[in-house]
């Protein structure tokens, strides 16, 4: 999503709204499945925390340059 996000930097017109649709589609995928992973009987972290432990992996793995 964040990568989506950077996109828009230096965009205008026609070309911004395209990726700030797909920005914004990125962005309701997260979300979902968030939703989805946090209403499983078996997952004890609420909601807002399963969205932080996303957010932090997904930083940490863009940092680690192991990661590709």
């Amino acid at each position: 999503m964040e990568e989506q996000r950077a996109k828009l930097a230096g965009l205008a017109g026609d070309e911004y709204q395209a990726q700030w649709r797909r920005c914004r589609k990125a962005s309701e995928k997260f979300q979902a499945a968030v939703d989805e992973y946090a209403s499983r009987d078996d997952v004890t972290m609420s909601r807002d925390e399963v969205e932080q432990a996303a957010k932090a992996a997904a930083r940490h793995a863009q940092e680690d340059p192991a990661v590709e």
